[in-house]
């Protein structure tokens, strides 16, 4: 029985236990080693796909934002279109084209007499526009008729 007892003693069952762990270790850190060398071999893959891979995705997402830029134009060259073709729309309407000469042009119908207000409250928003004093348009152009109306000026002598 004095073997018995030996085996289940307390230091021999510590060391029993100390073995099984120095065991323990010994196979995690040689299973480490080998790990270690084949998450280096990983790492240098992961790496070098990433390095290949970042020029043709950089491209790709510059091309998609490219691609989203127009059309986005083509989308406001749409809206532009629709805006004109309304404008032809009603440019073909011989009542719109009246009231646009009789706005900009100041035209009236033969019989009616044309007035030009100055300083009248539709009057007051354009001349701030022109700026202070500014004369309309067919002013200085009747004053351009005028002035090539009466010929070149004489030379001055000598």
């Amino acid at each position: 029985m004095g073997t018995d007892r030996d085996r289940f003693s307390t230091a021999t069952r510590l060391k029993a236990l100390g073995e099984h762990a120095a065991a323990r270790v010994y196979r995690a850190r040689g299973r480490r080693n080998r790990l270690t060398g084949r998450a280096a071999l990983l790492a240098l893959v992961v790496c070098s796909m990433v390095v290949a891979l970042a020029y043709p995705i950089r491209q790709y997402v510059s091309q998609r934002s490219d691609i989203a830029e127009q059309r986005w134009r083509a989308e406001q060259a749409a809206e532009e279109g629709e805006k004109l073709r309304e404008e032809k729309a009603r440019l073909q309407d011989p009542a719109y084209i009246e009231r646009l000469a009789r706005e900009h042009l100041h035209y009236v119908r033969p019989g009616e007499t044309g007035f030009s207000m100055l300083g009248g409250a539709r009057d007051t928003g354009r001349a701030d526009d022109r700026g202070a004093g500014a004369r309309p348009w067919y002013h200085k152009l009747l004053e351009g008729l005028d002035t090539a109306d009466r010929g070149p000026s004489p030379a001055p002598g000598p």
